[in-house]
């Protein structure tokens, strides 16, 4: 009983710690909330995929060696399938581009509700590469997300 107080009262020291200006340790200095941007023409390495016509949503979720991207596109029909961000090479001021393609159905495809429509990826990058970059973007056709740090 008498070792609960010190152990809570070191792990609040240490938590506090993490709150510093400079750290970059702190998960919730890494990224902001994504904003929408103008779309950045790229050089498309080859992939048959189109883009999805609209980027709805991007967040970034830290994790202990680094982060997920996550990223919500909306197609123009059901039926889209094997989604993807691609990576496109890091620019000089630190802005990663990911492209967001996926396959159109094979046949004719309903247009039902958004909701049906709506497509999740996730995209891996490792605290290494996060050190790189300052900026993310995730692009569709029609529009893009970015957030930064």
């Amino acid at each position: 009983m008498r070792f609960r107080l010190p152990i809570a009262i070191l792990a609040l020291t240490a938590m506090t710690a993490c709150g510093g200006f400079s750290s970059r340790l702190n998960p919730f200095k890494w990224f902001k909330r994504s904003a929408p941007v103008e779309v950045v023409s790229t050089e498309t390495p080859a992939d048959p995929r189109p883009l999805v016509a609209d980027v709805l949503s991007m967040k970034i979720e830290p994790y202990p060696g680094g982060a997920i991207i996550r990223a919500t596109g909306l197609p123009p029909t059901q039926g889209y399938w094997s989604a993807e961000l691609i990576p496109q090479p890091l620019d000089e001021k630190g802005t990663l581009v990911l492209e967001f393609h996926v396959f159109a159905p094979a046949g004719a495809a309903a247009v039902v509700n958004q909701q049906s429509r709506e497509i999740t990826v996730a995209y891996n990058l490792s605290e290494i590469k996060l050190q790189q970059i300052n900026q993310i973007v995730v692009q569709g056709a029609s529009n893009a997300r970015a957030s930064s740090r």
